[in-house]
């Protein structure tokens, strides 16, 4: 790593913060400020001085991104769907960074009709995100919803399918969702609080009237909660959905009736958690009533909606989460997850229910893309840390699997027999056993001098499933391994992992990481002088933590959009998500949540110590993680740590919490940390 460079050193205006009649000094408090022109040339700074002291390494970043393209098939389609008449494929064209979305009427072989080519819609955009596609019954008309700016918020737009035109209407700050009324005309969708960008409201509009006139249909004032609006897949009802972290409320209203009156399905109790799904006169509950901890499966009436109607369909089992329901007319197909694996569980209306069969002992396996109730083909997903990503579509009724598509790896190079895929089990602290999925070259030797990158989240039950990636494979190929540690805070293992790794047990996140470093360690995979840590958001608190606590086990982190001044952002409910995530983290107004989150906060306990380098990644439009955290932990970090080891900070100026847009860009983010692992080791090409 070069040296000579000097990085920027930021000012120092100290700020008291008081709560709780305890006092904390932000000396860096002032980097909270995107519109002024000061904090703008700091970060400008933070990003000369990363260019200029990874210069040596720019030829070999440029080889890497070529390389991970090079294994991508460019001009490629996804697999069709038959829905409401229509085969639905996106397409990709070589040399095109942004998808084509087109439909064919009836058959395969029909015209192509292009409905929105992304490359075009893209032009002149520093950033550009298609979402919430919505084709109306009719088949006439699709909503559409487009950001530029990375902060999630989207203008919807409606498209006539038939002539091309776009309607001169805009309906801004809205999530993106929208869904049709059976009438073809009114559309249903969400907008968002323009401070704190919470989802908070749902709108009507007709074709053909002033938006500005637009019905409020529900507003959520609950800050805790955010709403939504979709259709069921029967079409039958329209549905108004409002979710805490522990609560949900759903409300329904005929789609042939959009402008009657929603009514409550089953109002909302604190830690009563429930999902509907509605077929042939009756509604499918899964939820978590009656201390359910990893839910089971409720069917009532469909004028009988509240949970004393509710009779069960599938018991609570303690060992087997249960995740989600796809119906079919003749088949139920439940997706659960035991002993932190996925597994696909297909009940007949007549007969006995079975598991597809998944060989590998660490996979993913998810439910696909199915709109029709008469079909008996599953569409799923399949995919393993040496196996390429598929779809597959399996007949249920004779068990015959057909693979529609295998995720092509190009370059003629890649054979999965030359990768080892294992899980392994470390003993955390207390004596829990964590879950490691590892992948590796063959040829690799436990002899303690392998790299190894770590990933993890470790939050909001978010579960970090083993899946296969072609970029990985330039880590692979020189000698690194691969491991995703599936700590607690994640849904793993059942819903009681979640439980066990949020709120005042958070901790339980952070100290399995290490336990799974110290574990692999031991076990030689690697040492000290050659782990690595990698996480993101959430993840990147985790980073955060760790290098407070364990510096001395890792060479090098990487922190993508870390969330690291956990006390700050939880007390100012102006930011985008704080109040949704009290049930997370806990509200620090409340001092026993402050005193915790005050004891792991990164930014509030970073000392004087040795830190292992460091690349801290970041957008200055990030609506998720404010730009500022990371800005000011690495100002703090820089003017603490007693060490020579880098530190960088590397904002995307145009860019927010998922990085850049367009497939191809994003590598070129990888393409930077994988250049900052790789020069650690001293890997050259």
């Amino acid at each position: 790593m070069t040296k000579q460079v000097q990085p920027p050193v930021a000012k120092i205006v100290p700020k008291t913060l008081t709560k709780h009649k305890v006092k904390r000094v932000d000396n860096y408090y002032w980097l909270n400020d995107r519109e002024d022109q000061e904090v703008i040339a700091y970060l400008d700074q933070e990003n000369a001085y990363y260019n200029q002291a990874t210069a040596h390494t720019k030829a070999f970043q440029k080889d890497l991104f070529e390389e991970m393209k090079a294994r991508i098939k460019e001009d490629d389609n996804s697999v069709p769907y038959l829905y409401n008449g229509y085969y639905y494929i996106t397409r990709y064209e070589k040399g095109k960074d942004y998808p084509i979305y087109t439909r064919k009427k009836g058959s395969l072989d029909a015209p192509e009709e292009i409905m929105f080519d992304c490359n075009e819609m893209a032009e002149g955009q520093s950033y550009f995100q298609l979402g919430g596609l919505n084709v109306s019954e009719d088949n006439v008309w699709c909503a559409f919803a487009v950001d530029t700016v990375s902060r999630r918020e989207y203008t919807i737009q409606v498209k006539n399918l038939q002539t091309g035109e776009i309607l001169p209407f805009k309906l801004e700050k809205t999530t993106g969702g929208s869904t049709w009324a059976s009438d073809n005309k009114t559309l249903f969708y969400t907008r968002k609080d323009p401070v704190t960008l919470r989802s908070n409201q749902i709108f009507k509009h007709k074709l053909g009237t002033d938006v500005n006139q637009d019905p409020l249909v529900f507003s959520e004032d609950d800050e805790t909660f955010t709403t939504f609006v979709y259709k069921d897949k029967s079409k039958k009802y329209l549905v108004i959905g409002s979710e805490s972290t522990l609560t949900s409320e759903y409300q329904i209203l005929e789609a042939n009736n959009p402008d009657g009156k929603f009514r409550i399905f089953q109002k909302r109790n604190r830690g009563l958690e429930y999902n509907i799904s509605y077929f042939d006169g009756k509604f499918y509950i899964i939820t978590n009533k009656d201390g359910a901890t990893n839910f089971k499966l409720m069917v009532a009436d469909e004028g009988k909606t509240d949970k004393k109607h509710w009779k069960e369909y599938i018991p609570h089992r303690e060992d087997t989460l249960l995740e989600s329901l796809e119906i079919f007319k003749d088949y139920m197909v439940i997706e659960e997850r035991n002993n932190g694996l996925s597994k696909i569980w297909i009940k007949p209306a007549q007969g006995e229910g079975y598991y597809l069969p998944f060989e590998s002992e660490t996979y993913t396996a998810y439910v696909g893309t199915n709109p029709d109730f008469n079909s008996e083909i599953l569409r799923y997903g399949y995919q393993s840390l040496t196996t390429p990503s598929s779809v597959i579509d399996f007949n249920m009724r004779t068990h015959e699997k057909e693979v529609k598509k295998e995720q092509e790896v190009l370059g003629g190079t890649f054979d999965k027999n030359n990768y080892v895929e294992e899980r392994v089990w470390a003993t955390a602290t207390d004596g829990t056993k964590i879950p490691i999925s590892l992948v590796y070259r063959k040829d690799v030797k436990k002899d303690g001098k392998n790299p190894l990158l770590q990933y993890a989240y470790g939050s909001y039950g978010s579960s970090s499933d083993p899946y296969f990636s072609s970029i990985r494979l330039s880590l692979l190929d020189r000698g690194f391994i691969y491991a995703i540690a599936h700590i607690r805070g994640g849904e793993e293992l059942g819903r009681n992992w979640y439980e066990d790794g949020k709120l005042l047990k958070k901790k339980n996140t952070f100290t399995d990481f290490v336990d799974c470093s110290k574990f692999l360690i031991e076990e030689k995979y690697t040492s000290p002088e050659h782990l690595y840590a990698e996480g993101g958001s959430a993840g990147g608190l985790l980073m955060g933590v760790i290098v407070n606590t364990n510096p001395e086990l890792y060479n090098g982190v990487i922190a993508q959009v870390p969330f690291v001044d956990v006390v700050t952002t939880m007390l100012d409910d102006s930011i985008p998500l704080t109040t949704g995530e009290y049930d997370e983290w806990g509200n620090p107004n409340k001092k026993e949540y402050f005193d915790y989150m005050l004891s792991y906060s990164p930014i509030d306990n970073v000392v004087a110590q040795n830190y292992p380098n460091m690349y801290v990644s970041t957008g200055l439009h990030d609506s998720q993680v404010q730009y500022w955290e990371p800005a000011k932990w690495v100002a703090k970090l820089r003017a603490n740590k007693t060490d020579n080891n880098v530190l960088f900070l590397d904002t995307n100026m145009d860019a927010g919490h998922g990085g850049a847009s367009g497939r191809f860009e994003a590598l070129k983010e990888v393409a930077k940390e994988y250049s900052f692992l790789f020069d650690l080791e001293g890997i050259t090409e």
